[in-house]
């Protein structure tokens, strides 16, 4: 009977915001409760769940997850240290596997190491030999590293963006792991670096030009000898030394077809990667649009402060423009600001007070801003995303409503690409004439169907769009769109396990 061990570490940071992460922005399960939890969501581990439960002759050895309940800044030494050593721990403490199914995002990093996810499978390697089969799963802003090629087996990577795919990755590599348990396949990769970070709805997998690029993958995975294909973009707010895009391939052997493959995907990207940028309203031009506007919802998109992104949350730059320009609209807005909670709660439903908003994360950029609001809601911030049912946590959350403007602010960061936090808090954005939306992009469904416009904001923020402002010391240089005139010979790297 196969034994398969099953762990998890995931976080996406933003190297660029100053407020670290630590212990406590992780959901923590382990054994049985890794393995209740997951089969309640359809993410990467409720996908591979399906397929192992689904063969009897399986027996699964739940270990470990570290899951982000919010993305943030980069990981705290001592927080990094920690959830290290409980994953390895559980690595350690697995009775002997026959192959390992870990699931990973690729854009982790810690004051003390730059490749979270290759030095755990470095480390595992080391604990399991040389031999075991690890099979990887990554979202396509992951940044894949030769560490990480040169200790699994193979990688599996998101086809869709917006990632509506989590479900059906875990299913992949699920299924390819079994293959390589068996000996009925032996992977080689080819992986091709391309000098680009990309932006933009180009990237929309369904209808931009980047989604060229991932069909040609899923048609080189689904060749007879294919077994994984995609592009890695990377999260261009995670500036560390292999921050670039790469398209990768993996064969049955057929190292050939692997490079001939990548090279083919890298190629249509790099054809299409002057496109991929988003083109910004600054803050003066997005009041004079909105204040323009007659009906129907503006969604003013802050990707900036996106906090599945990294940012940090406590952006108040729209909420203060729109004051200074005299919006009468009602307005929906997140912020995250735990002063301004606590103030919430010691004053109670009903109660006015005078408090500030924002700033208390990222002071560089954001300066707290003064209101005086009356608390409508206080919630513990524990609710399910809208999107595929994972538990986030925004700790202790108000809804404060000042005059037309009514305030989602929560103590901790949660990923804001769906409504949910909305949702939780009793709020509908179809109710309110503008809503700040702290996401590059959500399923077109959820604002992009239905409201009368969408405004892409150039505000300050630690995942602005707007790479050059950020300061990268970290990626490869030269690389688009930071430098001018940037080259680009093709190449492939060859990985394989013997």
């Amino acid at each position: 009977m196969p034994r398969i061990l099953i762990a998890e570490c995931k976080q996406e940071v933003s190297t660029f915001n100053p407020y670290l992460s630590g212990y406590e922005d992780f959901g923590i399960r382990q054994g049985d409760d890794l393995l209740a939890y997951h089969r309640t969501v359809r993410n990467e581990i409720g996908g591979a769940l399906a397929v192992f439960e689904a063969a009897p002759e399986i027996e699964i050895v739940p270990g470990y997850s570290a899951f982000f309940i919010s993305s943030g800044g980069t990981l705290a030494r001592e927080a990094w240290e920690r959830i290290a050593q409980e994953f390895l721990q559980s690595v350690r403490a697995a009775p002997p596997v026959d192959g390992v199914y870990f699931c990973m995002h690729g854009a982790m990093a810690s004051e003390a190491e730059l490749d979270p996810e290759g030095w755990l499978l470095a480390e595992t390697r080391k604990i399991l030999g040389e031999k075991i089969p690890i099979v990887v799963s990554l979202d396509l802003h992951g940044i894949v590293t030769d560490r990480m090629l040169e200790h699994s087996n193979a990688v599996v990577a998101y086809h869709t963006y917006p990632h509506v795919d989590f479900f059906e990755t875990g299913e992949r590599a699920a299924k390819l792991l079994l293959k390589i348990v068996a000996g009925d396949v032996k992977p080689v990769t080819a992986k091709v670096a391309i000098p680009a970070l990309v932006r933009g709805d180009e990237l929309i997998t369904a209808t931009g030009r980047f989604g060229e690029s991932i069909r040609m993958a899923q048609i080189a995975e689904t060749n007879p000898s294919g077994l994984s294909a995609g592009v890695f973009i990377g999260n261009p707010f995670t500036d560390v030394p292999a921050l670039q895009t790469y398209s990768f391939v993996v064969t049955d052997n057929d190292a050939e077809l692997a490079v001939r493959e990548a090279l083919l995907i890298a190629t249509n990207f790099w054809e299409n990667h002057d496109f991929m940028q988003v083109p910004l309203v600054s803050l003066d031009e997005m009041a004079r649009a909105i204040l323009a506007q007659s009906k129907g919802t503006v969604v003013l998109v802050d990707a900036a402060d996106a906090t599945s992104s990294g940012a940090s949350g406590d952006s108040n730059a729209v909420l203060r423009k729109l004051l200074d320009a005299g919006y009468r609209g009602r307005t929906l807005l997140p912020i995250v600001d735990a002063p301004a909670v606590r103030a919430a709660f010691a004053a109670g439903i009903g109660a006015k007070l005078e408090t500030t908003l924002g700033g208390t994360r990222d002071p560089a950029r954001f300066q707290p801003l003064r209101v005086n609001a009356t608390v409508r809601l206080l919630s513990d911030g524990r609710f399910r995303s809208e999107s595929f049912g994972e538990e986030w946590r925004s700790g202790l959350t108000a809804v404060l409503e000042s005059e037309n403007f009514t305030i989602v602010v929560g103590s901790n960061p949660v990923n804001l690409y769906d409504r949910s936090f909305y949702f939780a808090h009793g709020q509908n954005p179809r109710n309110f004439d503008a809503v700040v939306v702290k996401s590059p992009h959500c399923q077109h469904h959820m604002y992009a169907d239905w409201c009368s416009k969408m405004i892409h904001v150039d505000a300050p923020g630690s995942a602005s769009a707007n790479l050059q402002s950020l300061g990268h010391t970290r990626c490869p240089r030269p690389i688009f769109p930071l430098d001018d005139h940037v080259p680009f010979v093709p190449e492939a790297k060859i990985f394989r396990r013997d």
